[in-house]
């Protein structure tokens, strides 16, 4: 139902941008929510925005660097995220979810900082 892309190596202070592709789901009926995980710590959730794009978090790690967006015409939602760290080295998944817990999730994209 949901497929991310754009990880990869990145020196520290780069930027990229993580797309979550929906599919097989109502796109605009779900707030989608970006995680990530480095080994051997918790899941951390980053950032969520609301089914209609009004509300959106972030949490302290990434507030000021990353930005959530989505563009409900293309069952899409986006992480930009800049001046990265190398702290910021995880795999990186989106959920959605209508209310409550997150029903659906990605398979997941690393995202390596690293010079």
């Amino acid at each position: 139902h949901l497929f991310e892309s754009g990880g990869g190596l990145v020196q520290p202070g780069g930027s990229l941008r993580l797309s979550c592709v929906a599919s097989g789901l109502t796109f605009d009926y779900y707030a989608i929510g970006w995680f990530r995980q480095a080994p051997g710590k918790e899941r951390e959730g980053i950032s969520c925005i609301s089914s209609s794009d009004s509300n959106t978090y972030y949490a302290d790690s990434v507030k000021g660097r990353f930005t959530i967006s989505r563009d409900n015409a293309k069952n899409t939602a986006y992480l930009q995220m800049n001046s990265l760290k190398p702290e910021d080295t995880a795999v990186y998944y989106c959920a959605a979810r209508p209310a409550g817990t997150y029903e659906y999730w990605g398979q997941g994209t690393q995202v390596t900082v690293s010079s």
